[in-house]
């Protein structure tokens, strides 16, 4: 073999091993051969975005790794909601963390979806520039800023701000922005402010360039804002499945309200293997302070959403008046109540 040969071989070895140590590193081989999988054995896909009012997806799908369940289902992360509804609709995913909203106006438009839980309470805020003119909402009028969809929560904060203030529709420019880019306009002063889901405002505070002026608790008692909602064709076909996912869910929300060590755990592995965030930002956006968010009791309450209805019908962007069973099933959150905490600790290898 002459030395040219050699040398190619070699390479073309290496090349090989380097290919194999990747795919065994960062190929998450279930999800590539799930479809592979008969219909009664596959995961289901589960649309999350990197917010607080979804964290219990990344902690389910982590803790339940090490549990005696195994993996529940096959979490995939998005930047923003337009994406996770045309997943939704084409099947790509079977399952989805998305605003209130957004579930009801799908659902209106004939989307086969149902609301089945919810991500938490509170978790959003309004900030706006540190040190900037804004120093009540007031003084918002004529100024710009984001919301993560006109179908959102966060969009029905702000009307609800301005009745009590006595703003007109069309004296705040509202523009839809994904999450993770809020903080950066608003720090370059493409905007006067956003309101989103933690870790956005925390992030805006602890850069130093943000100020919450008030958070969703303080015109909207019991807010919520993401929701969990499946493919109605998996719950004709795999309720069991679906109920393991709900019950999955409610176990991290009790799990992540049992204290601080909790918070702090699922701050660390949710920014470092979900998020791409610095966990000290999340730790931030999880304790300070604790009821900041919480993640208990989450089970669909007809009141929230009728009262989600009425607003995007006040404001536009619902045109009938939808009724809670049209697009909820309570079955698996009624089922769920009865789920306890998972038994998991911060460091140890093993779950129940």
């Amino acid at each position: 073999m002459t030395l040219k040969s050699r040398v190619l071989l070699y390479a073309t070895c290496w090349i090989v091993l380097i290919s194999i140590f990747h795919a065994s590193l960062n190929v998450n081989w279930a999800a590539v051969l799930n479809d592979y999988q008969p219909l009664a054995k596959r995961k289901i896909t589960v649309a999350y975005i990197p917010v607080t009012c979804q964290l219990t997806c990344p902690v389910t799908d982590y803790i339940s790794k090490v549990s005696d369940k195994g993996e529940l289902f096959l979490p995939r992360l998005f930047q923003g909601f337009p994406e996770i509804k045309e997943a939704l609709i084409s099947n790509k995913v079977q399952a989805a963390f998305i605003v209130a909203p957004l579930a009801i106006a799908l659902a209106s438009q004939g989307v086969p979806i149902k609301v089945v839980y919810l991500g938490h309470r509170y978790g959003s805020a309004l900030v706006v520039r540190k040190n900037g003119p804004v120093k009540t909402f007031a003084d918002l009028r004529g100024r710009t800023i984001a919301i993560p969809s006109r179908f959102s929560d966060e969009r029905l904060i702000v009307f609800r701000a301005m009745k009590v203030w006595g703003l007109k529709p069309g004296d705040i420019k509202m523009v839809e922005m994904a999450p993770p880019d809020v903080s950066g306009a608003l720090a370059a002063g493409a905007i006067d402010g956003f309101v989103m889901g933690e870790p956005f405002p925390s992030q805006a505070e602890l850069g130093g360039y943000g100020r919450v002026l008030f958070q969703a608790r303080d015109y909207w008692p019991d807010y919520m804002s993401c929701i969990l909602v499946v493919r109605q064709d998996l719950i004709d076909q795999r309720p069991e499945v679906v109920q393991t996912l709900v019950d999955g869910i409610a176990r991290s929300g009790l799990w992540l309200d049992q204290g601080k060590p909790h918070r702090e755990d699922a701050a660390d592995f949710v920014g470092r293997f979900y998020y791409n965030q610095k966990p000290a930002l999340l730790r931030w956006a999880l304790t300070k302070p604790m009821d900041r968010v919480t993640y208990s009791p989450l089970a669909p309450r007809k009141a929230d959403f009728d009262m989600v209805r009425d607003l995007m019908i006040e404001t536009g962007v619902l045109n009938k008046k939808m009724e809670f069973s049209d697009y909820t099933d309570t079955r698996f959150s009624d089922a769920a109540s009865q789920q306890t905490p998972w038994r998991y600790e911060p460091g140890i290898a093993a779950a129940k």
